[in-house]
């Protein structure tokens, strides 16, 4: 069974019924389903707009060539935030900045976690002095951060992470162990979570703090994946203090601050590249393909013709979300039902690209159907992602970091199909009980 979607008369894609199920549930509006319309077009500012202009005044008075400090200061960098640090802007002034920063060729310092993660949950939940000490290097790239949430023994239950912080005085005493600690060995701070109150259930005994990683009693140990890249840490707390004005939030309500930053992380994970929004997209593959003359193989035709599909399909949820947006809605679980599929569509993109690559897809430089065996330049990527090898090596990892697949669906199963939660046999009881 297939679902079709439609504009007007005209099929513009096909899904498995399941998948197209969530689509016509949560992108598609009620009055839509059967037949979907254009809402999702925008009426886009004209070139003669007011905020075109501002920017390119501005871009003229900088002899076109901003300094980071200078683009940070004007808002430029986040112009979501709220000012003085952003400029509280609407989702199509941000959009209009990105094009004529992009048009004029300037490039921001890439944010990651700190401008992506860090940074949005200092906003929500730091004090006014934190805000100004951590937000400006965040905004201007002179300091990277880190995330230290993951622990070895917790799995994808993150609540029951056991690193330890113990309040001394005007200061925490953390021990434990933290895994995956993406760019740690580059990181000048890390957003931390750690166990401050065992006694109570496991959500509410965390606290949320903000960590220099050059702190006595830290330790990081290298981990290097089958992409030969060294981009993961497993991190040592052993006797490690903190100062209490260091924590975000009040003690023992870091949960309800980790969900920010984890909302965060799922919506900057499900970007368009193939590889959690970096390196290629579908589009980019097919357009290799069609450039090289195309393929006559009929599974290999009908799998290029599916990745479609499913870049089609994902695009509109985003445009679904930045619709929401537009219309002052917080989005629903669209990040969470687009990063599920968002995650396996990035592995189909790969394991593709790896058969077209034939027999010399046992070799790490070659590319697809011949061609490069390097990504398009055009893409941000991290070190070892750069080659079509290379993310075929990583991409097993999608479906993994930023929140499992299997939690990401039981998410949708939960919040959307309204389908009951699984049985939570510690219910009621304190984490240090359940350790027992």
């Amino acid at each position: 069974m297939v679902v079709r979607f439609f504009s007007g008369p005209m099929a513009v894609g096909v899904a498995e019924a399941g998948l197209g199920y969530l689509f016509l549930k949560l992108v598609l509006p009620q009055e839509s389903r059967a037949f979907y319309s254009p809402c999702m077009d925008f009426d886009w500012p004209a070139d003669d707009d007011p905020r075109r202009l501002e920017i390119r005044e501005w871009l003229s008075q900088h002899s076109g060539d901003p300094s980071q400090e200078a683009l940070a200061r004007s808002g430029y960098v986040a112009p979501h935030w709220p000012k003085p640090y952003g400029l509280e802007a609407d989702p199509i002034h941000q959009l209009i900045i990105d094009e004529e920063l992009a048009a004029a060729g300037v490039k921001r310092a890439a944010g990651g976690i700190g401008l992506g993660w860090a940074g949005p949950t200092i906003l929500y939940g730091g004090t006014p002095e934190q805000q100004e000490r951590y937000l400006w290097p965040i905004l201007t790239g002179e300091e990277i951060w880190c995330q230290l949430f993951s622990e070895p023994d917790s799995g994808s239950d993150l609540a029951n992470l056991a690193t330890r912080a113990v309040r001394d005085g005007d200061r925490y005493i953390v021990n434990g162990s933290k895994i995956w600690s993406s760019g740690a060995h580059r990181s000048q701070f890390g957003i931390l979570i750690a166990r401050t109150d065992p006694d109570v259930p496991k959500h509410r005994g965390v606290s949320y703090f903000i960590c220099p990683m050059d702190t006595p009693g830290l330790e990081l140990q290298p981990i290097v994946d089958m992409t030969t890249a060294y981009s993961f840490n497993q991190t040592f707390f052993d006797d490690m203090e903190l100062p209490v004005d260091n924590r975000i939030g009040e003690e023992n309500d870091g949960w309800r601050l980790a969900k920010v930053t984890l909302g965060n992380e799922r919506v900057s994970l499900s970007g368009e590249g193939a590889l959690w929004g970096s390196g290629p997209s579908a589009s980019d593959l097919i357009d290799l393909i069609r450039e090289a003359g195309g393929i006559s193989e009929p599974t290999l035709r009908d799998r290029t013709a599916q990745l479609h599909i499913e870049g089609e399909v994902l695009r509109l949820i985003r445009l679904r979300t930045l619709t929401a947006q537009l219309q002052g809605r917080q989005p629903g679980p669209e990040a969470s039902v687009r990063k599920a599929l968002a995650d396996e569509h990035g592995q189909n993109v790969m394991q593709l690209a790896k058969d077209l690559t034939g027999t010399h897809g046992m070799l790490t430089d070659h590319g697809p159907l011949g061609g490069s065996p390097q990504f398009p330049v055009t893409h941000a990527v991290v070190e070892g992602w750069q080659s079509w090898h290379g993310g075929f090596l990583f991409s097993p990892a999608l479906t993994i970091g930023g929140g499992t697949s299997e939690v990401q669906r039981n998410i949708v199963a939960e919040r959307v199909l309204g389908l009951p939660h699984d049985i939570d046999i510690q219910a009621g009881q304190s984490w240090s009980e359940t350790r027992a």
